[in-house]
């Protein structure tokens, strides 16, 4: 898998994982969310990807 595909699937998961835990266990996981969200905004307008580095780093193809 391409990089750009494992971080769409990573922050996908993070997401259906927080819904998840927020229905089930507290709603405050929302803010997991909001934080993933967040992250996708900022790197679709900077260019750049914290996730996309850690992947680099541990090997990751581009």
């Amino acid at each position: 898998m391409k990089i750009e595909q494992i971080i769409r699937a990573i922050a996908g998961t993070f997401i259906l994982i927080s819904v998840v835990l927020a229905v089930k266990v507290n709603i405050n996981w929302l803010w997991f969310t909001a934080f993933v969200g967040a992250n996708l905004l900022q790197s679709s307008i900077t260019k750049w990807c914290l996730m996309e580095d850690i992947l680099k780093k541990l090997g990751a193809k581009s």
